[in-house]
């Protein structure tokens, strides 16, 4: 596991590959945003992220966002959400993230349309779409896309801002790129204004991601180490 002193070297050669994948994929090494995904990491640990230049964090779970809030406060940092939402955990969630990476329903819409327009707030969203068609994983089917996507853009307190996926989890890396390949077309295709982002891409795949137009890629362990093992 990477120790406090580590992170800002993981940090450092992250960014040196992110560029170098960049430019690989004839991109500008500013094209795309590292997100520092912060599951389970204790709040010293993620503050050494942050003062090593991470500006972009995300969590899965609420009760973690909430956890961790008052340890990071007077901090500067852009949090997203990036773990399935229950609905009895809108309410907590809401106002202490700037981005929910992970709409994946008409209901969800809905809810979270009721609950934001009751305090005069708006929130950036994705859509979580699951390319590779896995049961494990969340997110609406490709073909079932642009229904959910027509229903974000009709939300006035929701700003769709791209799509979200997680990889195929296989060990072909030329199968889960083609995923990732799937969404920038899908994103094309839907060509809604201003929803240009694409989070896709994780420790062991993120050049791939990259090479296929990922705009934000989500690592954890490559900066904080191996997660501990569930209790």
């Amino acid at each position: 596991m990477a120790e406090r002193s580590d992170i800002a070297e993981q940090v450092a050669g992250l960014r040196t590959r992110i560029a170098a994948a960049a430019v690989a994929a004839g991109r500008a090494p500013s094209d795309v945003r590292l997100l520092a995904a912060t599951k389970t990491v204790e709040p010293r640990r993620i503050i050494e992220a942050l003062d090593a230049g991470v500006d972009l964090i995300a969590e899965n779970r609420v009760q973690e966002v909430v956890a961790k809030a008052s340890a990071l406060a007077g901090h500067t940092y852009t949090a997203h959400f990036i773990g399935h939402l229950q609905a009895n955990k809108i309410n907590a969630l809401l106002g202490q993230v700037n981005c929910l990476q992970t709409v994946d329903s008409a209901g969800l819409v809905e809810r979270l349309q009721r609950r934001l327009t009751a305090t005069g707030s708006k929130l950036d969203v994705f859509v979580q779409i699951n390319v590779s068609g896995e049961p494990s994983k969340s997110g609406v089917s490709p073909q079932d896309a642009a229904p959910l996507v027509e229903v974000v853009t009709a939300a006035s307190a929701l700003r769709l801002c791209g799509y979200m996926t997680v990889g195929l989890n296989a060990p072909d890396l030329s199968a889960v790129r083609a995923g990732y390949g799937a969404l920038r077309e899908l994103r094309d295709r839907l060509a809604v204004p201003g929803a240009d982002e694409l989070s896709m891409g994780m420790t062991g795949d993120f050049e791939a991601a990259i090479a296929e137009g990922a705009t934000i890629v989500r690592l954890g362990s490559a900066i904080f180490g191996r997660r501990p093992a569930p209790r």
